[in-house]
C-alpha cells in the first residue's frame, strides 16, 4: 500500500464547528500544549493498515540503521580533505590563536565566552600542539611550522558531523516518521555551509551541535509534562540547561538559545497558571521554581565555571592586558603595570598617553589661527595637541597647588588632588576655557598660559580624578585617570580626527563636557625626571612584589562581561563580504574564506541553494497553513484534525520559535553582520521543512508521543503514514541535493582549482563574489 494510511471521512472533510464548547482548538500559539488536546482521539488508525514501507522504516532497528547511514556520510563530507588547505583559514587566525594562548596560558580579550575556545585549546593540547605558533596572518603554512592542526580541526568535524543524527533525534522524539527525520537530516547533511564551517578551527560548529542538544533536551522534558518532579523529568529539565549555558559559552549570539527556551518557559508557565486547568498557586510555584533551578540557576553557574577555568589558565600577561582595568593587570604574571608600576610625587616630569589612542599629551610653540575655515575665532594660544611618538615636547610636570612636606610620603599625588601641569619645553600651564575647539564646537579648547602669569590661574587647575584603581596614590602604567578641569568639569579628551596642516595633522586635545566620559581615560607612561629631593633612581628601584595581585572572581568575570558586550556592540567597521539579514534565507550572498593564486583554488561559504530554498518553500507553507486554518475556522470549518493542528501549533510551532529568535534580532543589530550567523536559523528551518512535508504526505500524525503520567488516562492511538510517496521524496530530494552539493564541493573543500569558465559556471547567483572568474567576451 502506498500513500497516506486510510484514515475516517471525517478527517478528509471540512468539519462544521461544533458550538457546545467541545472543540479541542486551542488559540494558545504555544511551543507545547497539555496533551488532552491532542487525546481527542477522532482519528483512529491501526499500525497494520499503513503502508508496507512505513511499517518497515518506523522499526527501532530500521532507525538505527538510517541515522547509522546518516551520520557516516555526515563523518565522511566533513572529514573529506580536512588537511586542506595547511594554511591558516579566515577566522582560524583569530580562533586558532586562542587556543595557543590557553597553551601558553597567556591572557587574551574576545568578544565571545570562551567554552568553546577553551575546548579547541583542550584539542590543541590533546594533539601536542605547543602553542609558539600564533595564527598571526590568513594563508601561514602550518605544516612547515609542524602545527597539529588536523586534530583542532577535528574537533568542530566531529561537532559538525554528530549535529546530523541529533536533528534527526529531534525529529523522532518529536513524533515524526524515521522518513521525515531523514529528509530535516538530510538537509543539513548536504548543506555546503555546514560544511565549511564544521571543517575549520571556527566557533559556529560547537554553538550548533551545543543548540542542537539544547532544543532534543527540552523536547524530552516536555514529552515529560505528565511525569512532573520525576526523576528522569528532572535530568531533562537540568540537561536542557546545562546545554543552553554551552550553546551561550560557545559564542555571544548563544544569548538567543537562551531567549528561545526562555520563552517557550513563560509560555508554559502561562499555561499552567491558568485556573481553568484546575491547578492551584501552590502548584505553579513548584513549577516555577523547578525551572528557575534547572534553567536559571545551574546554566549560570556553568556559565560561569566556564570563566573561572578560563581565568585560571590565563595567569601570564598577554596581548589582551591592555583591554582591562589596571587592578585587573595586576593579577596577571609579567605585566608591566605589576612591574613596573611606580608612585607618582609633586615635581615629578612625566609622560602621559591616552588609553585608548596611545597618543601622548602633546604641546609646542606654535599657536592656534585666528580664524578656521568655518568662520569661528580661536585664542591664538599654544596649540595643545595628541602625539604619537617620544618627544619632549611630550613632558609635564606635576605642580602642587597645596603645601607639601619637603620629604616623605606627603609629596605623592592622590586620587583628587588638585594640579597644575607645567609644559617643561615652553614653561607654560596647561589650560581650558569656554573657547570652542578647533573641529567641535560643543567642546572646549585646551591651551597653555605663561607660567609667570598669574591672571588665569584657576583656568589652569586640574582634578585628578584615578579609575578602578585599589591604591588612593597615583602611579605610572596602573593608575588610569581623569583629569578634569575644576571652574569647568570637562575632562581632557582626544579623538582620532587629525588636526589642519597648522597642527601637522596631530590629533586635538579638547574639553569633553561630559566629565565621566568612558574615552577620556589617561594614564602615566612614563617617570623622566623629578625635581623631588629624594630623587628618581631609588624610587624606581622600588618595584612592587613580583607576585600577581589577587582579584575577586566575580569582579574579573563582571568587568570582561561589560567589556564583551560594548566591543561587540562596537564591530561596525564596513567588510568587503559582510551582508544584511533579509538576503540569508535566500543564500544571496556568501564569504571568500582563502584562496590560491597560483592554483586558482579558493574556500567560498555558501548554502547549498536547494536545500535553503526549500526551506525557505517550507517556512512560508507553515505560515500559509496556519493562516488558512485561522481564516477557515473564523467561518465556522474545521479542515485539519484537532490532533495534526496541535501538532502544527506546538512542535512545529517551538521550531518556529527557534528560527525566529535566532534570525530576527539581527535586524537590529548595526555590527558586522555575515551570512554564518544565519546557520542556527537554517537548522531550525530545516525542521520546519520535514514538519510541512509531513502534513502535505500524510493526514495523521503519531499521538500520544508523551508519556502517559499516573494520572493520565490511556488514549486511542493513531500513527503517521507518509507512505512511497514520502521514501521517494526524500530519497529523490537528498540525491539532488547531493549532486548539488558535489557540484559546489571545489568551493566548499578548496579543490581542485578552478578555470576562469569553471568559477563562472558555479556562480548561480549574480551576488555571489568568486574570485578567480574568467571575464565575459562579447563579439563584435
Amino acid at each position: 500500500m502506498g500513500g497516506k494510511g486510510k484514515a475516517p471521512e471525517t478527517s478528509a472533510r471540512l468539519r462544521k464547528r461544533q458550538d457546545n464548547g467541545t472543540s479541542s482548538y486551542s488559540g494558545s500559539v504555544t511551543s507545547e500544549s497539555v496533551q488532552n488536546d491532542e487525546h481527542v482521539a477522532e482519528i483512529f488508525q491501526s499500525p497494520r493498515s499503513r503502508s508496507h514501507v512505513e511499517q518497515m522504516l518506523d522499526t527501532p532497528s530500521a532507525s538505527m540503521v538510517v541515522v547509522a547511514i546518516l551520520t557516516t556520510i555526515a563523518f565522511a563530507l566533513r572529514f573529506y580533505k580536512i588537511s586542506h588547505p595547511d594554511q591558516v583559514v579566515f577566522d582560524e587566525v583569530h580562533f586558532g590563536k586562542f587556543a595557543s594562548y590557553y597553551i601558553t596560558r597567556q591572557y587574551y580579550f574576545d568578544v565571545h565566552p570562551p567554552f568553546a575556545k577553551l575546548l579547541f585549546g583542550l584539542a590543541g593540547w590533546f594533539v601536542g600542539f605547543d602553542g609558539e605558533f600564533t595564527f598571526d596572518n590568513i594563508g601561514d603554512n602550518y605544516t612547515l611550522n609542524n602545527v597539529p592542526y588536523i586534530g583542532m580541526r577535528a574537533l568542530p568535524a566531529v561537532l559538525g558531523s554528530l549535529t546530523v543524527p541529533i536533528v534527526y533525534a529531534i525529529m523522532k522524539e518529536s513524533g515524526y516518521s524515521t522518513i521525515i527525520a531523514a529528509f530535516s537530516a538530510s538537509l543539513i547533511l548536504f548543506d555546503n555551509a555546514h560544511i565549511t564551517q564544521s571543517r575549520l578551527i571556527l566557533l559556529d560548529a560547537t554553538l550548533i551541535f551545543f543548540m542542537a542538544l539544547t532544543i532534543y533536551a527540552y523536547v524530552r522534558f516536555r514529552k515529560l509534562r505528565y511525569r512532573e518532579f520525576s526523576t528522569e523529568w528532572w535530568v531533562w529539565l537540568v540537561l536542557t540547561g546545562v546545554f543552553m549555558a554551552c550553546t551561550w559559552g560557545s559564542k555571544v549570539n548563544g544569548i538567543l538559545t537562551v531567549a528561545c527556551i526562555g520563552i517557550a518557559v513563560l509560555i508554559d508557565l502561562w499555561d499552567i497558571l491558568d485556573h481553568k486547568k484546575g491547578t492551584t498557586m501552590d502548584y505553579f510555584y513548584q513549577h516555577f521554581i523547578a525551572r528557575a533551578i534547572g534553567l536559571i540557576v545551574i546554566p549560570f553557574v556553568v556559565y560561569l565555571t566556564f570563566f573561572y577555568i578560563h581565568f585560571s589558565i590565563l595567569v601570564q600577561s598577554g596581548s589582551g592586558d591592555l583591554y582591562m582595568s589596571p587592578a585587573f593587570q595586576e593579577t596577571l604574571a609579567g605585566n608591566e603595570m605589576l612591574l613596573n608600576s611606580a608612585e607618582i610625587r609633586y615635581h615629578d616630569i612625566i609622560t602621559m598617553k591616552h588609553k585608548d589612542t596611545k597618543v601622548f599629551l602633546h604641546s609646542h610653540a606654535e599657536n592656534y589661527p585666528l580664524t578656521y575655515e568655518d568662520g569661528r575665532i580661536s585664542s591664538q594660544g599654544q596649540q595643545v595637541t595628541g602625539y604619537a611618538h617620544d618627544d619632549t615636547n611630550n613632558y609635564w610636570q606635576i605642580i602642587p597647588t597645596k603645601a607639601i612636606p619637603e620629604t616623605g610620603p606627603g609629596r605623592v599625588v592622590h586620587n583628587g588632588d588638585v594640579v597644575q601641569l607645567l609644559h617643561v619645553n615652553t614653561q607654560t600651564y596647561l589650560l581650558t576655557h569656554d573657547v570652542a575647539s578647533s573641529l567641535m564646537p560643543t567642546n572646549q579648547e585646551f591651551t597653555t598660559w605663561p607660567k609667570d602669569d598669574y591672571k588665569r590661574y584657576n583656568d589652569t587647575l586640574f582634578s585628578v580624578n584615578l579609575i578602578d584603581s585599589d591604591s588612593a596614590s597615583w602611579k605610572t602604567k596602573s593608575g588610569y585617570f581623569r583629569l578634569v578641569h575644576v571652574p569647568t568639569k570637562v575632562s581632557m579628551w582626544t579623538h582620532t580626527t587629525p588636526l589642519p596642516e597648522w597642527a601637522f595633522k596631530q590629533q586635538e586635545i579638547n574639553g569633553n563636557k561630559n566629565s565621566v566620559e568612558k574615552t577620556a581615560i589617561w594614564f602615566v607612561n612614563e617617570i623622566v625626571d623629578t625635581d623631588d629631593p629624594e630623587g628618581l633612581d631609588n624610587r624606581l628601584e622600588e618595584r612592587p612584589s613580583k607576585k600577581p595581585k589577587s582579584m575577586n572572581f566575580l569582579r574579573k568575570f563582571a568587568e570582561l562581561q561589560l567589556l564583551m558586550l560594548q566591543h561587540n556592540a562596537g564591530l561596525t567597521g564596513s567588510h568587503p563580504y559582510a551582508s544584511t539579514p533579509i538576503n540569508w534565507p535566500f543564500s544571496l550572498t556568501g564569504i571568500s574564506f582563502w584562496t590560491e593564486n597560483d592554483s586558482q583554488k579558493q574556500i567560498y561559504l555558501v548554502g547549498n541553494l536547494l536545500g535553503w530554498w526549500a526551506c525557505v518553500v517550507g517556512l512560508s507553507i507553515y505560515i500559509g497553513i496556519l493562516g488558512a486554518d485561522l481564516i477557515a475556522r473564523r467561518r465556522g470549518l474545521d479542515p485539519i484534525a484537532d490532533p495534526v493542528r496541535n501538532r502544527l501549533w506546538n512542535n512545529t510551532g517551538f521550531f518556529m520559535l527557534v528560527w525566529a529568535v535566532h534570525y530576527l534580532p539581527f535586524f537590529l543589530f548595526s555590527r558586522q553582520l555575515f551570512i554564518h550567523h544565519y546557520l542556527p536559523s537554517h537548522l531550525a528551518s530545516a525542521m520546519i521543512a520535514g514538519s510541512v512535508l509531513s502534513f502535505i504526505l500524510s493526514d495523521t500524525i503519531n499521538f500520544p508521543i508523551s508519556l502517559r503520567g499516573p494520572k493520565t488516562r490511556p488514549q486511542t492511538t493513531q500513527y503517521a503514514d507518509v507512505g512511497t510517496k514520502g521514501v521517494v521524496t526524500t530519497v529523490i530530494f537528498s540525491l539532488v541535493m547531493f549532486v548539488m552539493f558535489s557540484y559546489m564541493a571545489p568551493l566548499t573543500y578548496g579543490s581542485p582549482g578552478l578555470t576562469g569558465e569553471e568559477v563562472n559556471s558555479r556562480r548561480l547567483l549574480s551576488t555571489w563574489t568568486l574570485h578567480f572568474a574568467a571575464k565575459k567576451t562579447y563579439d563584435a
